[in-house]
C-alpha cells in the first residue's frame, strides 16, 4: 500500500489554512466592528463602551484608549490565528509552488528561469514587501492612511507586473497575495503583540503606558483589515484562471483588488455611521470595469481571424489529445473528431479558452495565441 504523502499534506496544510484564516479574519472584523461601534461611556474611566446580543445573552465591552488603572487578572491575546494562517499559508506555497517549482511556478515562455532562480525570487519577494511597506509606515508618508495605501498600492502593481513577467500568471497572483499575507502577520508579530506586551509591563511596573504604543498597533491592524479581502479574492481566484489569465493579469488583480478594499470601507464607514453610498457605487464600477476588460479582450482576441478546423485540431491533438481522445475520456468528452469538438465546442470555450482551466496544470504549455486561435475558430461556428 502506497500513500500518497504530498496529497495528504496539501489537504492538510489547505484545511488549517483555512479554519485559522477564518479565526483570524473573524476576530479582525470583530474587533473593527467594536471599534466602529464604540459610544461614549456613561460612567468610569473607559474611552468607549458598546452592548450587543449574541446567542441569548447579553454582552458589555469596553475599550481602554491606552490601558485600564490596573491590569485584569485575565487577559487574553489574539495572535496564534495570524500565525498559523501564515506557517499554513507558506507551507502550501512551498509543497505546491517550490517543489513542483517546474509545473507550477515557471513558465519557460515569460523568463528562462531555473527552480533554484525561482524559488529565491519568490522569497526575496516576501522579504522586501515587507521591508518596503514597514519603511512607508515609519516614513513620514505613514502619518496619512491614505497616502500609505496610495503608495502600498503602486508598490504592490509593480510587483504584479514584474512576477507577471517571471513566473506563469497563477504563480505570479499568488506571490502577490503571499506579499500581503507576510506583510499582515509581520505586523501583528512585530508590532502589534510587541506593542502591547510594553503596554502590559507597564501597568504591571506601575509606569503609564505610551500613548503612542496602542496608536502604531491600531494603525497596523486597521491596515491588515483593508488587506483582507484582496488576499481573500487571490485565495480563491486560483479557481477562476479567467483573472490570471487575461492578457494583464496585474490589471485585473489591481482592479478586483481595490473593489475588495472598497467593499471593506463600505462596512467601516456603515460601522461608523458615515454615507457610504459613493463607495458602494465605486465598488460596483471597479467590479464592472473587471468583468468588461475580461470579457473585452477575450471577444477582440477571437475576432478578425478566420480559422478553420485544420488550423486548430492540431493544437487540440496537442494539447487535449491524451485526456480525451482515450477510451473512458472525461465526462465522456470526445475530442478525436470534428463532430465530437462541435458537440463540445460550448464547453471547450469554456474551459480552454475563457477560463483557461484546461489543460489542468497546463502541462503540455498551451500558449495564449493557441487559445485566441480556438476561440475564434468555435466564434466563427466551428466551419469544417
Amino acid at each position: 500500500m502506497t500513500i500518497d504523502w504530498s496529497e495528504w499534506l496539501n489537504l492538510a496544510f489547505r484545511w488549517l489554512h483555512l479554519v485559522a484564516g477564518i479565526a483570524w479574519i473573524g476576530s479582525s472584523f470583530y474587533f473593527v466592528w467594536l471599534d466602529n461601534h464604540l459610544k461614549q461611556p456613561a460612567a468610569g474611566d473607559a474611552s468607549g463602551e458598546v452592548w450587543s446580543v449574541h446567542g441569548g445573552g447579553f454582552y458589555h465591552k469596553q475599550k481602554y484608549q491606552v490601558a485600564p488603572a490596573r491590569m485584569p487578572e485575565e487577559l487574553h491575546w489574539f495572535k496564534w490565528e495570524a500565525y498559523f494562517t501564515w506557517i499554513s499559508g507558506f507551507s502550501l506555497l512551498v509543497l505546491i509552488y517550490y517543489v513542483g517549482a517546474d509545473s507550477f511556478l515557471l513558465d519557460p515562455a515569460e523568463a528562462p528561469l531555473g527552480a533554484g532562480a525561482g524559488i529565491a525570487i519568490g522569497l526575496a519577494a516576501l522579504l522586501l514587501g515587507w521591508l518596503v511597506y514597514d519603511g512607508l509606515c515609519r516614513s513620514p508618508v505613514g502619518s496619512n492612511n491614505l497616502a500609505l495605501g496610495l503608495f502600498w498600492f503602486a508598490c504592490l502593481l509593480f510587483a504584479a507586473s514584474l512576477l507577471d513577467g517571471l513566473f506563469n500568471s497563477r504563480a505570479a497572483y499568488l506571490h502577490v497575495g503571499a506579499m500581503i499575507g507576510t506583510v499582515m502577520v509581520a505586523n501583528v508579530f512585530f508590532i502589534i503583540i510587541p506593542n502591547q506586551r510594553k503596554v502590559v509591563a507597564d501597568l504591571v511596573a506601575g509606569r503609564t503606558p505610551d500613548p503612542k504604543l496602542g496608536a502604531a498597533a491600531r494603525q497596523r491592524s486597521l491596515h491588515n483589515n483593508y488587506m483582507t479581502l484582496p488576499v481573500l479574492f487571490i485565495m480563491i481566484s486560483q479557481h477562476y484562471p479567467m483573472t490570471y489569465g487575461a492578457r494583464r493579469p496585474w490589471l485585473v488583480l489591481a482592479l478586483l483588488g481595490l473593489t475588495g478594499v472598497a467593499i471593506r470601507h463600505v462596512f467601516n464607514l456603515r460601522g461608523r455611521g458615515k454615507p457610504y453610498g459613493s463607495t458602494i457605487a465605486l465598488a460596483l464600477v471597479l467590479a464592472a470595469a473587471s468583468v468588461t476588460y475580461v470579457t473585452l479582450e477575450k471577444s477582440g482576441a477571437a475576432s478578425g481571424q478566420a480559422v478553420t478546423y485544420a488550423q486548430v485540431q492540431p493544437i487540440l491533438a496537442t494539447h487535449c489529445a491524451s485526456c480525451h481522445n482515450v477510451p473512458a475520456p472525461p465526462l465522456g468528452v470526445r475530442l478525436d473528431n470534428w463532430e465530437h469538438v462541435k458537440a463540445a465546442a460550448a464547453r471547450i470555450r469554456r474551459v480552454a479558452v475563457n477560463s483557461q482551466a484546461m489543460p489542468l496544470g497546463n502541462p503540455t504549455r498551451m500558449t495564449p495565441a493557441e487559445r485566441q486561435q480556438l476561440g475564434a475558430w468555435i466564434a466563427a461556428g466551428t466551419p469544417r
